[in-house]
């Protein structure tokens, strides 16, 4: 405690908090020295009436302690009590320092391989000067999931330094279509592979090849094939755990027949269901 009957300080309140704290004690050291003077000038006023033989009802007697008014007093040293009641004014200093600058929000676009494996992208902010954060993007983030870093946002006077929020962005992949944890891929087969076998390959966002043989089934327009476990990294899951692969096959009919194919499709088709 001080003479003024101030709380001393959090040691961790910072520069900012000390600065604060520093200009209260100025505040209330001005207004005590006020609240003295008015009570000198009470009593001179007193004193000046009594020599002329004036009275004023409630006066105070020349000669009575000079004190200063119960309102100044209360003014003065109100906010200071900490112990009894009200609030004390530590504790209005302290609603000041808590408060920040808003948020700076920034998009950090990554591709579908960098989401599925995770890395670390480089951005830029500019808030008093430019400086350049990293940011770690975990294996299976979803577009929309942020990455927020106290303290590294926009400064303003009389205000903590705010945070920067890094919001993820998907771009658009040739391939693959991601649907929360799953990834969605199509597939173009020829009707004559559609009917009899075909082998499809590829490689999966991690880098995988990826083999997947079709004898002993028919692909019809529509049909799905799904992979367990081929899909995106569940984030905050099990290790280990991942989504499905669904391959959507659009069957390629065509365009025309001579009479002897469709004579040759009619007699090898007749009977199968």
């Amino acid at each position: 405690m001080n003479e003024l009957n101030l709380p001393l300080p959090d040691k961790d309140l910072g520069f900012w908090g000390l600065g604060l704290y520093v200009a209260l004690l100025d505040q209330q050291e001005s207004r005590a020295v006020l609240a003295a003077r008015d009570g000198e000038n009470v009593a001179v006023s007193a004193a000046a009436r009594a020599a002329r033989g004036e009275k004023k009802p409630g006066a105070a007697a020349v000669g009575a302690p000079c004190t200063p008014p119960p309102a100044a007093k209360a003014k003065v040293y109100s906010a200071c009590s900490n112990v009894s009641g009200g609030r004390s004014a530590f504790a209005e200093f302290s609603s000041y320092v808590v408060r920040k600058a808003p948020p700076l929000e920034r998009r950090v676009e990554c591709t579908l391989e960098e989401l599925c494996s995770g890395c670390r992208k480089e951005v830029r902010l500019i808030t008093k000067k430019e400086v350049t954060q990293t940011i770690h993007v975990r294996p299976g983030m979803r577009k929309g999931a942020t990455v927020t870093l106290e303290g590294a946002g926009d400064e303003r006077p009389g205000c903590l330094a705010g945070e920067a929020v890094f919001v993820a962005s998907e771009k658009k992949h040739r391939r693959f279509k991601r649907l929360g944890d799953d990834l969605v891929l199509r597939a173009r087969v020829p009707l004559v592979s559609a009917l009899t076998g075909w082998q499809l390959s590829f490689r999966l966002l991690c880098g995988d090849k990826f083999r997947c043989a079709f004898r002993d089934e028919v692909i019809f327009p529509g049909y799905v094939k799904v992979v367990k476990g081929c899909g995106m990294p569940v984030a905050g899951g099990e290790k280990g755990a991942r989504g499905d692969l669904m391959v959507k096959f659009e069957v390629v009919f065509p365009e025309e027949l001579t009479d002897e194919q469709r004579k040759g499709l009619a007699e090898i088709l007749r009977g199968c269901a």
